[in-house]
């Protein structure tokens, strides 16, 4: 791989950021602390107030950095009529069908293509599928601009790296993928993203490549990650601990680190169906892709089963730690702990749930949840440890098993604690 050095800017762009989510914003107030003054743009005007005062509800960009920032934050179109060089992070999620749902991208064109320009620039960090660039994109912002895509205006796609609460491998210290059009537009690319990106950046052959390549990162992990929960099936069957297994197994030199459980989120957990709908519309079943996504959807369904079967009466009291899905942020986006909870509740379960990183200004309807207090947490049938929070974690194991009743089971999905830890009182199981 030949990595591409950062290299001086002869004349700064007008950037602006659409989209100021968890993408988005580390990106923006990146750059503006890096290369110059940034247009932060977004649609939702109550994140924009947000972001405004100094705070960020993804917890992902800190107030000091905020308020030391260049970031010109707005919700107001017009603000972009000097850009010169956009960068698109909007979301691009599944719809019920886990079909992909490019609504969010098309707005953006729309939003975009009335100030486009000559000479412009526009880089897309959204996840999509391959094509989608030059073919969906393109089309849209030449239909609302009259320019043409590769003449008037050029492209660019640069997948997000962006890994939620990693406050490690940050936007910073990722090597940034780029891709564009015309080798000039290659070069505006290294100057902007140069500016801020310590990592390197790496020059992809064509656009299509580069967005196949981001699919391709999370379609891995998701595979692997499917293989650990199968042999977590298996060996529950066969009594066998899975951690037992995949400690002996990790001894060899080239051996996979991944463990098994839940695959939720906005990107694992859906960005191989941008790969797989792809496939399909040029006439390819994706077999192990699809298998591996049966695998990890499935996985709610299979430990909400082996709880209720496992506790000694309908309605048993079951209490869920931990409902974003992952550890330390505030995102509930197709989170499978969710998912645990609704099947226990339609087996007929009492559920109280409780999760350190929501609140109840959260939009907790949507997903159909109320939060208990830690305190109300008291005589559980069942206990589950869903998602591995810093609070969680740091508490005691006696502090966790003193909620249960008399021969309780907790669950430890993540595996934080080990079968000999838990007083013989009470029953544990994990993945």
């Amino acid at each position: 791989m030949v990595m591409i050095e950062k290299s001086k800017a002869d004349a700064l762009e007008n950037v602006a950021v659409i989209g100021l989510g968890y993408v988005g914003l580390p990106v923006a107030v990146s750059l503006s602390k890096n290369y110059g003054k940034i247009v932060g743009f977004d649609i939702n005007a109550k994140r924009v107030q947000q972001l405004s005062d100094g705070i960020d509800t993804t917890n992902e960009v800190a107030e000091t950095d905020l308020s030391s920032s260049q970031l010109v934050i707005t919700d107001d179109p017009t603000d972009l009529s000097k850009t010169t060089f956009y960068i698109v992070a909007v979301p691009t999620p599944i719809d019920a069908s886990c079909q992909p749902d490019l609504s969010a991208l098309k707005g953006a064109c729309e939003i975009i293509a009335p100030y486009l320009k000559s000479n412009d620039l526009v880089v897309f960090e959204s996840t999509v599928y391959p094509g989608v660039t030059e073919e969906y994109c393109a089309d849209i912002l030449e239909q609302e601009s009259s320019l043409k895509s590769g003449t008037d205006f050029f492209l660019g796609y640069s997948p997000e790296r962006i890994n939620p609460g990693d406050k490690k491998n940050t936007f910073e210290q990722i090597v940034k993928v780029i891709s564009a059009q015309t080798p000039e537009a290659i070069e505006r690319m290294k100057d902007v993203y140069g500016s801020a990106v310590i990592a390197g950046l790496f020059e992809a052959s064509s656009i299509k490549a580069a967005e196949t390549a981001k699919v391709i990162e999370n379609t891995q992990r998701d595979l692997n990650i499917a293989l650990m929960n199968e042999l977590s099936i298996i060996c529950n069957r066969l009594s066998i601990r899975t951690q037992d297994v995949l400690k002996a197994a990790s001894t060899k030199w080239n051996f996979l680190n991944f463990e098994p459980g839940l695959v939720g989120g906005h990107c694992i957990g859906v960005d191989p169906y941008y790969l797989t709908a792809k496939a399909e519309s040029i006439g390819y079943t994706p077999n192990v892709i699809l298998a591996g996504r049966k695998i990890n959807d499935s996985m709610s369904d299979y430990i909400a089963s082996h709880v209720s079967n496992s506790v000694s009466q309908t309605p048993a009291k079951i209490g869920v730690w931990g409902v974003t899905f992952k550890e330390n942020i505030p995102d509930l986006r197709h989170s499978k702990s969710i998912e645990i909870c609704k099947s226990l509740k339609n087996q007929g379960h009492n559920v109280l749930i409780h999760d350190p990183m929501i609140d109840d200004n959260m939009d907790l309807e949507k997903y159909a949840i109320t939060l208990s207090n830690l305190d109300d947490f008291q005589d559980l049938d069942a206990l589950i440890i869903s998602v591995s929070h810093k609070l969680y974690k740091k508490m005691d194991i006696s502090q966790i098993t003193s909620r249960l009743k008399k021969n309780g089971l907790l669950v430890d999905i993540k595996s934080l604690f080990s079968p000999e830890d838990i007083d013989p009182t009470y029953r544990y199981w994990s993945l």
